[in-house]
């Protein structure tokens, strides 16, 4: 005998033993009558048996091919089973999730989030990739990420309507799905305070600011500002840390933005002045391709991420955003 039967052929075998004819055979099968007849003269061949006696009836099995007609049930149902145990095992197998994350875990609750799919019945694993926000966004357009954390200004139309469930940005290309709102404060040093105190956003164009990395929020955030002023602020200094950026501060070297959450955490003596008439109100969002926002993979994704920040209908009262118990430790 040649090689194993292919299980086509034995389905073909079933099939004609069971109904008498090629023709039949050929229509419950989906084949034509030669290809049928192609199967089982190949299966004669390589068994070296005649299996079937042909007669002006139709076919009937031959002493060997009724001896080996449940042996071609008990093999055609062991591919059957063979193929379901692999579909399950494949389903069960981690899936791939590459994130993108900005910021410090403890504010974007990196680590709830990378639980609820890791012990999940789909048992995502996830990949980590941190970066400043831009980057993250750049990175999920190119492929390279699937997901990722984004810091963008809340639209003036979205700011007195609440925080909306999902909306595109980038001319659609991208969902974002807001997890909760935060404001940017503009800091400088404590001497500076008549310089920033009661003074708009004209009035700060001209000093000095601390300057962040290319694709950072603050960067851009800044720079969406000042563009509409035809101006640009003066960058005296860089710095990608929290925590390097507010002791340049401090230090006297320029203004900056902060997030909220990490000034009010600081709970030693501030050396520094937040201007009272500035603030950029910004969503802390989850984002996605729109055009890959539906995929089984994302959309777990997203769903974790909702009830990771317990998120409300749209309208509702976001979840304030928190910062790290030491400022050592984000970007911005």
């Amino acid at each position: 005998m040649n090689d194993l039967p292919r299980i086509q052929a034995l389905r073909c075998f079933i099939t004609v033993a069971r109904e008498g004819t090629v023709s039949r055979a050929a229509t419950l099968l989906h084949l034509t009558q030669p290809a049928v007849s192609l199967q089982l003269k190949g299966l004669e061949e390589s068994t070296g048996l005649q299996l079937f006696n042909r007669t002006p009836g139709g076919f009937t099995l031959t002493e060997a091919g009724a001896a080996l007609l449940p042996l071609a049930h008990r093999t055609v149902s062991a591919s059957a089973d063979f193929r379901t145990a692999a579909d399950s095992l494949r389903e069960s197998l981690r899936g791939t999730l590459r994130v993108g994350t900005i910021l410090d875990p403890e504010s974007i609750r990196l680590g709830p989030f990378v639980r609820s799919l890791a012990t999940s019945s789909k048992k995502t694993e996830v990949f980590l990739r941190y970066g400043m926000p831009d980057d993250v966004l750049a990175q999920i357009g190119r492929g390279e990420l699937d997901v990722g954390y984004y810091i963008d200004a809340v639209p003036a139309e979205c700011l007195a309507s609440g925080m909306l469930s999902e909306r595109a940005i980038d001319d659609g290309k991208f969902q974002l799905m807001a997890l909760t709102r935060f404001d940017y404060r503009v800091i400088a040093p404590r001497e500076w305070s008549s310089k920033v105190l009661g003074k708009d956003w004209a009035d700060l164009a001209d000093l000095p600011w601390i300057g962040t990395p290319h694709d950072s929020a603050h960067r851009r955030l800044v720079d969406d500002v000042f563009r509409p002023m035809g101006s640009s602020p003066k960058r005296i200094a860089f710095a990608d840390q929290e925590e390097a950026v507010i002791d340049l501060v401090e230090s006297g070297n320029g203004l900056s933005l902060a997030r909220d959450s990490v000034l009010d955490r600081i709970t030693s003596k501030r050396n520094f002045v937040i201007a009272d008439n500035v603030a950029l109100t910004c969503d802390l969002g989850f984002a996605c391709l729109t055009a890959r926002r539906h995929e089984p993979m994302i959309s777990q994704a997203f769903a974790a991420m909702q009830a990771v920040w317990d998120l409300k209908p749209a309208g509702a009262a976001p979840a304030p955003i928190e910062a790290p118990r030491s400022r050592k430790s984000a970007r911005t």
